[in-house]
């Protein structure tokens, strides 16, 4: 399994922004051919950092997802809001205990 985990850290000001924009196209980011989990995290101390963990069956699933017109909406909206510069990791996931 292919796990994408990126940093988000927005301008206080915008972060009910940004939760709009996630709310209004999770469905859809979760439902794109591939994808097979996503979840939003907030930073218990900096209540304006968000992490996204996401799953995807293949590598060229999430590539084709960063390629899509979704993706595209999403970013350019998104990207407005950042008061730093977003992180991004792609790992592979090595053990689950449930």
């Amino acid at each position: 399994m292919f796990v994408r985990i990126v940093k988000l850290s927005f301008a206080p000001s915008k972060v009910d922004e940004f939760l709009n924009i996630f709310n209004s196209n999770k469905a859809q980011i979760r439902n794109f051919k591939g994808c097979e989990f996503l979840e939003l995290y907030r930073d218990k101390t900096h209540d304006n950092i968000f992490f996204t963990y996401s799953y995807w069956a293949e590598e060229h699933d999430l590539h084709n997802y960063r390629h899509s017109d979704l993706f595209t909406s999403v970013w350019t909206e998104t990207k407005q809001l950042f008061n730093n510069k977003p992180e991004a990791w792609s790992v592979d996931k090595l053990v689950s205990l449930p």
